[in-house]
């Protein structure tokens, strides 16, 4: 019997809604799709080439010196699988019979050997904030990480880079200028073991789950079909 692979992204919707998850990976109804993030997409295709010449040079981006970050970005000859989407970093967790992956954004290394999980954000929000996603997604990378025995910092980096609004499109040059900015983060993934083993009780069952009650997908399911003839 082949594991069964779940990605970073499955976690997180068990975490906000038992029952969509259910749907999807049991039953293959999948929540309906929202516009896709192209801006956001390309701002992080665009950190990944600049953080990789750093990469090849062995040295430090500016954003780490101005922050104090002692670390270079991580030379591994599987930093390209780690950062795609259909492979990840992967762990095979026995206990509940999951191939569990997740696609980071980056990884940095400080002088000690220790990695630092980097996940890159592009905003233009006022204030750049870490909400709970953001810091379960960390913890996830950084779980997956160590269950392939690399020695993992638990502090983690966001690099926010943020749409410099005061200036515009770049005064009539077609620019769109960004700010980069910085936050650390301390994961704790204790709370992953446990969530796998109810993601798996819900996979076992052929009974829905009962749903989140902050789901807006299942409230509309529920009060559209009150109407139904």
């Amino acid at each position: 019997m082949h594991m069964q692979k779940l990605s970073r992204t499955k976690i997180e919707l068990f975490t906000n809604c038992p029952r969509c998850f259910w749907l999807d990976v049991k039953q293959g109804v999948k929540r309906p799709f929202g516009p896709p993030f192209t801006i956001n997409n390309a701002v992080d295709y665009l950190m990944k080439q600049e953080f990789d010449v750093h990469r090849a040079d062995g040295t430090p981006h500016p954003v780490m010196v101005a922050n104090n970050i002692d670390a270079v970005p991580y030379q591994h000859e599987e930093m390209d699988k780690w950062r795609h989407n259909f492979t990840g970093v992967q762990v095979k967790y026995a206990p509940t019979d999951f191939l569990l992956t997740g696609a980071v954004d980056d990884v940095w290394v400080n002088p000690k050997g220790e990695l630092f999980v980097v996940d890159y954000k592009a905003t233009g929000a006022n204030e750049h904030k870490i909400h709970d996603s953001y810091r379960r997604q960390m913890e996830i990378y950084q779980w997956l990480l160590r269950g392939n025995g690399y020695r993992v910092s638990g502090t983690g980096y966001f690099v926010f880079a943020k749409v410099n609004k005061g200036e515009g499109f770049g005064h009539g040059h077609p620019v769109l200028p960004f700010n980069f900015f910085v936050e650390a983060m301390v994961g704790d993934d204790s709370w992953i073991p446990a969530t796998l083993a109810r993601m798996r009780e819900a996979l076992d069952s052929d009974v829905a789950p009962q749903p989140s009650p902050d789901c807006e997908y299942c409230a509309y399911r529920a009060r559209a079909d009150q109407f139904d003839s």
